[in-house]
Order: structure tokens, then C-alpha cells, then sequence
């Protein structure tokens, strides 16, 4: 009897864990699962001149793999999950090969967080993808080489510098002094801000290349000071991108004057003092997953994760396509933590948001600032607006962004 018993109990179960994998099968079908292909490569910066603290090797990776967590926790309720495939390579070619190989296995939503020239290179190997460029802030990609398939969370080097004009201009400082690296990055910044002069009344009273050699950590006390003896000016502003000379520049000009650009005070997208409009909470989980705080590069991927996930909440479905034509629409409003809400710019596919204005210790201001009105958008005062564009490859549009 105990046999007969036992054999019952045995076919029992068997039948509710059928029943319990059957319902488990039916549940993955009914999910709709997103892959995103993270794809980094940062090269090699080269000897310093400066003791500039270098920044994370993990930039940007850390703020897709909170957004693809803060993604679930809110896609499990609609049946979506989201899982993300990181590429970080050594080279340029690494990472082309890497992210064909991720294609071919059907993945066609990507981030990257790379240079100018392996943005365009993956933009174009890819055509049938939608990427999301979160690491270079190259106003060309935004402008005549712009591609169709691109869209970017980084702001870039012109949203950063119009953002700084605009606060100089409210402040009355625009007598600048324009100190210029060498470094190719060093020459593009300079080239944004003479740019930004010419649109917010600035003058450059001088301008200076730096072309020294040496380490400035004993020597900028007293050579600073020379270097900075021009006309009279309000503010020196510093294109150094790198990080060679720019740190040595603050309490050592010939004139007590404050100094702002890639050094002192700097325009950047995010930044770890930011903690209104629920920031703090980003923040923390941030910090709780990394380790360290958010910095502009975490906060572009997060955005650009984020872009996506909300686009297939809305469609329901992950097809490249159909995100890119909403994402460039005035339906995807996305919630950036800065107060307003932020969308991408149908003309060129630059994500439109305020910019922050911090030194290492404190936010100062946002860009931008006010009485600089658009008839669209303020945020619009930031960087190319759409009759200055030189994108070609986005079917210009009349969307208006929904601001709040």
C-alpha cells in the first residue's frame, strides 16, 4: 500500500512540475527580452604634464549597468527585460570586430562610449542599428557627419561652451583671455568657444598658445603670472582638455581674475554636487553599484539606456527603427534629474538638457541661464540650432519638445 502511495506522490509532482515549467515557458514567451551592446574604448592618454587625477576606466560602463538595473525594476510589471552585452576593447579595431560579431547574434540597439573616428566608423558599419553616442562631444558628428542611425547623450562641445558664455554674459565678463593646448581636443574647445564669443557679445582681448614643454608643479608661481601678462581682461578662459596646464592656471594669473573652461569653472552634463529634482536618489544608487561618483560620461549611457527603455515601454517592441523615429519626435519626454524635461533634437539627434556650471566642490549655476529665450525651447539656446545645423541626414522636422 505504502508503494502504491508513494508511486501516486512521485506522478503527482511530476504533473505540478510540468504544469510549473509549462507556466514557466509560457511567461519567457510572453517576455519581451532587450539586448543593448555597450561599446567602449578610451585611448591611451599619453604622458601628463599636470598630476590631473585620470578619470575612472570604468566611465560610462557603470552608469549603462544602472540604467539596464532601474530598466527591470520597472519593466518586470510589463513582462520586458533588459540585459546588456559590454564590449571594452584596446583598440579601435577590437571594437569594430566585437560589435559586428554582437550584430550578427541580432543585436541592433547600441551605446558607445568611444572617439570621434570610432563613432563614425561603427555608425557606418552598422546601418541598420540605432546608436546612441554617449563619450564624444565632437560637434562634427552632430553636424556634416552627422549620421542618420546616431543619436547623442553627450552634450556637445558647443552645448558646453554657449552654456558658459551664456553665465559670463550674465555676470558682465566678457573681456576673454583664451589660453589654447596643443592637443587636437585642445584646438576643437578653443574653436567652440571663439564660436560662443561671437553669439554672446564676448571679446577676446587676447589669446594665447601654450606651448611649454616642462612640468608646471614647481615653476607655475612664477611663470603663470608672466604668461598671463596681456590687456586687461575679466576671465582667461582655458581650452585643455587633457588636463597638461589648465590646473595650474586658478590663483596664478598676472590679474585677479576667476577662470573658467575645461579648468576652474567648467560646463559639463553631470556632475556628483548635482542633488535637486530627485538627483540624490540617482546619486546614491549610483554610488551604491560603482563605488565612486557619477561623472558626465555614467550619466550619457544611464540617459542613453534609459532613452531606449523608455522607448519600448511605449512601443512595445525593440526595433531600432521604430525607437528612432520616436525618440526624434516630441512623444518621448524622458526624466533626466535636471528639472525639465529632456528629448533629442530632430535635426541633428543631440539629446537637448541644461547644462551644469560646477567647480570640483560645488554646483555654481545651470545653463540656461535666464533671459536667453528661444521661440521653441530654451534649452535650444545651447548649442546648433536648427538653421544653423549642417546635418543632412535627419528629415528636419517641426516637433516642438515638451518642457516641464
Amino acid at each position: 500500500m505504502r508503494q502504491y502511495l508513494f508511486h501516486g506522490l512521485v506522478y503527482l509532482l511530476a504533473i505540478a512540475g510540468g504544469a510549473a515549467l509549462a507556466t514557466e515557458a509560457h511567461a519567457e514567451a510572453g517576455q519581451l527580452t532587450v539586448r543593448i551592446g555597450y561599446l567602449g574604448y578610451q585611448p591611451a592618454r599619453g604622458p601628463l604634464l599636470s598630476n590631473v587625477i585620470p578619470e575612472p576606466e570604468d566611465a560610462g560602463l557603470r552608469g549603462a549597468q544602472l540604467a539596464i538595473t532601474d530598466s527591470n525594476s520597472t519593466g518586470r510589471f510589463l513582462k520586458h527585460g533588459y540585459q546588456l552585452s559590454p564590449v571594452q576593447a584596446s583598440s579601435p579595431e577590437q571594437l569594430l570586430a566585437e560589435a559586428k560579431q554582437l550584430h550578427q547574434t541580432g543585436l541592433r540597439l547600441f551605446v558607445v562610449n568611444a572617439p570621434t573616428d570610432s563613432v563614425l566608423q561603427l555608425a557606418d558599419a552598422l546601418p541598420d542599428s540605432l546608436l546612441i553616442n554617449a563619450g564624444s562631444p565632437a560637434d562634427e558628428l552632430r553636424g556634416a557627419q552627422c549620421r542618420g542611425n546616431l543619436l547623442h547623450s553627450l552634450p556637445s562641445r558647443a552645448m558646453l561652451t554657449d552654456a558658459l558664455a551664456q553665465f559670463l554674459a550674465v555676470r558682465k565678463w566678457q573681456r576673454w583671455f583664451l589660453v589654447v593646448g596643443q592637443q587636437p581636443d585642445d584646438q576643437a574647445y578653443a574653436a567652440s568657444l571663439r564660436r560662443a564669443a561671437g553669439r554672446f557679445g564676448a571679446q577676446l582681448v587676447a589669446e594665447k598658445p601654450w606651448s611649454f614643454d616642462n612640468d608646471q608643479r614647481r615653476s607655475a608661481q612664477a611663470e603663470m603670472p608672466l604668461f598671463t601678462q596681456t590687456a586687461e581682461y575679466d576671465v582667461v578662459l582655458v581650452a585643455d582638455e587633457r588636463g597638461d596646464f589648465g590646473e595650474y592656471l586658478p590663483y596664478n594669473t598676472w590679474y585677479p581674475r576667476p577662470v573658467a573652461g575645461t579648468q576652474g569653472l567648467t560646463a559639463t552634463g553631470w556632475h556628483k554636487t548635482v542633488e535637486t529634482y530627485g538627483a540624490a536618489q540617482l546619486q546614491k544608487r549610483f554610488e551604491a553599484l560603482a563605488g565612486r561618483w557619477m561623472n558626465d560620461r555614467d550619466f550619457a549611457a544611464w540617459i542613453a539606456v534609459r532613452s531606449i527603455a523608455s522607448a519600448i515601454t511605449r512601443l512595445k517592441t525593440d526595433d531600432a527603427v521604430a525607437i528612432r523615429k520616436l525618440a526624434l519626435s516630441a512623444d518621448l519626454p524622458l526624466d533626466g534629474f535636471k528639472g525639465r524635461k529632456l528629448s533629442y533634437r530632430d535635426w541633428d539627434g543631440q539629446l537637448r538638457q541644461p547644462i551644469l556650471l560646477v567647480h570640483p566642490r560645488a554646483l555654481v549655476s545651470t545653463s540656461p541661464q535666464d533671459g536667453f529665450l528661444h521661440p521653441v525651447s530654451e534649452l535650444d539656446s545651447l548649442g546648433y540650432d536648427r538653421p544653423e545645423t549642417q546635418c543632412r541626414q535627419f528629415a528636419v522636422g517641426d516637433s516642438t519638445p515638451q518642457e516641464g
